[in-house]
């Protein structure tokens, strides 16, 4: 299966939910890459949106592999076997400087706009897609540690293995492709899938404010 982009896939998503009338449903979206499929989840629900800000801890010499990840009020989700074999001095570094970014995300993003709360409340998790899964996973963690009543995972394309494993993890996972071999990419499952800038998050997640 294959989307246009990250707004065509939030809009197929979003047909895909289902809830009881008076369930307080909350949209939580992991930037940068899931906020326009939260966004367009958001919109066709009527409910807010609001962001799980995680950080991807890549290993020193290959930082698109992932060696574990951290969510803004969490320890970090560290791969044990991987972290064991760098500097630990390096990895104290690299933590703290994803920290910062975590931070400066939170406040260019929302500004004075307040936080939603999480705790009785069906979340809705949204990203772009899943790979790895650790950032998905430290973006778990930080929401179950807030005590929503339910939380659903929502993405367009899941590898079957990390969808066995996340089901664990979360109440229900709503997800449009879940493929048996996994392209091993979740841009692969796109037609047009940019890295999107910090001000293009701004705007989307203006559309969702009254």
């Amino acid at each position: 299966m294959k989307f246009y982009d990250r707004m065509d896939a939030g809009q197929q998503l979003a047909k895909e939910l289902t809830f009881e009338t008076d369930e307080d449903v909350l949209v939580l979206a992991l930037p940068r890459g899931g906020v326009p499929v939260g966004v367009e989840i958001a919109k066709f629900l009527d409910v807010p949106l609001d962001m799980v800000i995680t950080q991807k801890i890549g290993a020193p010499t290959n930082p698109e592999y992932a060696i574990g990840a951290i969510a803004e009020n969490a320890k970090p989700l560290l791969n044990k076997v991987e972290t064991a074999k760098v500097d630990a001095g390096w990895l104290a570094k690299e933590i703290a400087a994803k920290e910062q970014e975590i931070q400066r995300r939170r406040e260019l993003y929302f500004e004075n706009h307040a936080r939603q709360s999480i705790n009785g409340k069906t979340i809705v998790l949204v990203d772009d897609g899943i790979a790895t899964g650790y950032t998905i996973l430290a973006a778990i963690e930080e929401v179950q540690r807030q005590s929503p009543k339910k939380l659903i995972l929502a993405v367009p394309v899941i590898p079957k293995e990390m969808d066995l494993q996340l089901r664990m993890k979360v109440d229900e996972i709503v997800a449009l492709d879940v493929p048996e071999y996994f392209l091993g990419a979740i841009g692969a499952y796109y037609e047009e899938f940019h890295q999107l800038s910090d001000m293009e998050v701004r705007h989307l997640l203006n559309e969702t404010r009254k």
